[in-house]
This record gives structure tokens, C-alpha cells and sequence, in this order.
């Protein structure tokens, strides 16, 4: 009894791994070109679930020009929902500014029951968040 109840636990162990092992690494996007208007949005989900988000614009008629954000928590995933949280003492200071908390986004990839040839590029869709230019930002993985 013992050994199956641990194989079970083992097993259940290692699918809530392989689950997660999709959803980390590193997401993208870019907005505008390089010389007029770029905005660029990067978001690391590291495998201990934590994560970094930095945002950067160069606006060349802007004041100032460049301007640079940072985030950063910790994260969980509840079927393809990914929820964000930082915590007031341990994740804001002088360069971590942004509020990641009561952020979701969700995670779009291709079925693997879907057989057609059509490309889903796997992507975070965010659609709540505090922060208001970060609803309905769709971040692909790279």
C-alpha cells in the first residue's frame, strides 16, 4: 500500500512539473520601430516561481527619450491562468516600481489534438491587471 501511494505522489510530482517547465522562460514583444516610437516588454518566469518584467520605451520626442520599468514577484498557474504577486518589503525598491499584483494572463499555445497546419505561436495574454497598459498585452515566447 505504502509503495503505491508513494508511486502515485511521485507520479502527480512530476506531471506538476512538466506542466510548469511549458509555461517558464523568457516572453517578448515589441511595439513600433527603432528610430520613432519602440516600446519593448520582457517577462522571465523562472522554474522557482518567480519572475522579472522590464519595460522599455524610446520615444525620440518623449521627456525623457528612454524610459525604463521593472517588476518583479512571484507567479502561479492554475489551469493556464498565471496569477502575479509582489510582495511590499521584499519586491519593490528604487528600480522595482511596478505592482504586478492582481495580475492574470493566459496562456495560449496549439492543442495538441489539433492536427492542422496552422502556426499558434505560444504567448501570455494578459487580460487583468492594475497596470493599465498591461491589459490585453499578448507576450510571445521566445
Amino acid at each position: 500500500m505504502k509503495l503505491i501511494l508513494t508511486s502515485l505522489l511521485l507520479i502527480s510530482n512530476l506531471i506538476l512539473f512538466s506542466q510548469s517547465d511549458k509555461l517558464t522562460g523568457v516572453y517578448n514583444r515589441t511595439l513600433g520601430k527603432e528610430g520613432n516610437h519602440l516600446i519593448e516588454y520582457k517577462l522571465t518566469l523562472n522554474q522557482d516561481g518567480t519572475f522579472f518584467f522590464h519595460s522599455y520605451s524610446n520615444n525620440k520626442r518623449g521627456i525623457p527619450p528612454e524610459v525604463n520599468k521593472y517588476g518583479k514577484g512571484k507567479w502561479s498557474a492554475e489551469n493556464k491562468i498565471i496569477s502575479f504577486f509582489s510582495e511590499k518589503e521584499k519586491d519593490f525598491d528604487e528600480k522595482y516600481t511596478l505592482d504586478f499584483n492582481n495580475s492574470k494572463a493566459r496562456f495560449v499555445t496549439k492543442s495538441p489534438r489539433d492536427k492542422t497546419d496552422r502556426i499558434i505561436k505560444t504567448k501570455l495574454k494578459f487580460f487583468e491587471s492594475e497596470i493599465f497598459w498591461m491589459r490585453s498585452i499578448d507576450m510571445f515566447k521566445i
